[in-house]
């Protein structure tokens, strides 16, 4: 069982502070690799929670594995976001303020594949062809670490 599931049998569902980490994986063409994620039915970056004992960049491997299939030579760290901004509430009521590390995946290896029930399909897409149809939470990260501004897309 997860660190955060098991905080969540004790404290419910009242907000808690989440330490994670965002994994971008960008294609050759610049499009992002999304999930359609099976809680809220809309699309989002990949990510999860820290646990126990984990870096970040450890955390960023696993959970590229974990909702991808895919490895990477290196995670290039983007940005740290926290704040009232990176508040969150799941479908099933959880609460949460994220403390999030924004890396970008370099020499990504694998071809993505779905893992785990987080996730009902991965596909690549230019931001402003799903911008619209991304959860808001999505939205913020790609935002605040530099990707999207005032409707476009914007690469390093």
């Amino acid at each position: 069982m997860s660190y955060m599931m098991q905080l969540r049998k004790v404290l419910g569902s009242q907000p808690l502070i989440m330490t994670g980490v965002c994994v971008i994986v960008r294609n050759e063409q610049g499009e992002f690799l999304l999930q359609l994620r099976s809680d809220s039915l809309d699309w989002g970056t990949l990510g999860g929670a820290l646990e126990l004992g984990e870096s970040m960049e450890e955390a960023a491997a696993r959970e590229l594995y974990e909702e991808a299939g895919l490895s990477a030579e290196s995670y290039r760290f983007v940005k740290l976001l926290s704040g009232k901004e990176m508040y969150y509430r799941y479908p099933n009521g959880d609460e949460v303020y994220n403390v999030t590390a924004v890396y970008e995946a370099r020499g990504v290896q694998g071809e993505p594949a779905i893992q785990d029930d987080e996730g009902l399909a991965l596909r690549y897409y230019a931001l402003p062809d799903i911008y619209k149809q991304l959860n808001p939470f999505s939205k913020v990260i790609l935002t605040h670490a530099g990707y999207w501004q005032e409707g476009e897309c914007h690469s390093e």
